[in-house]
């Protein structure tokens, strides 16, 4: 576990108030997995989502989208899903450069 404080959470567009309509055990589980990740580690339950470059070391948790997974078969995660997960990813790395000192951010 990294020692300091936690890493700040930056909710992108709607993924707060999507997350607010999940049933309470499972907002507390996401809960505890952010949480996790904002002190750097990784929730048991969590994995990568594929087709996207690897997480490096930020100041910061992006939390992009927040959905239920309908299907318990077939491993793809909906092509609508994915598109709004890349477009969030692009909002996310301009809010994160405007943020970096030195890179016209605070």
């Amino acid at each position: 576990m990294e020692t300091g404080s936690p890493k700040d959470v930056v909710w992108i567009a709607s993924s707060l108030d999507d997350l607010k309509e999940f049933p309470e055990p499972v907002r507390q589980s996401i809960g505890f997995a952010i949480f996790q990740a904002q002190c750097g580690n990784k929730h048991v339950n969590a994995k990568p989502l594929k087709g996207f470059k690897g997480s490096g070391a930020l100041e910061a948790v992006y939390v992009l989208h927040a959905f239920q997974k309908k299907s318990k078969e077939g491993i793809a995660t909906p092509r609508h899903d994915m598109d709004l997960i890349a477009a969030r990813l692009r909002m996310a790395e301009q809010i994160h450069e405007s943020r970096t000192p030195g890179k016209g951010g605070a």
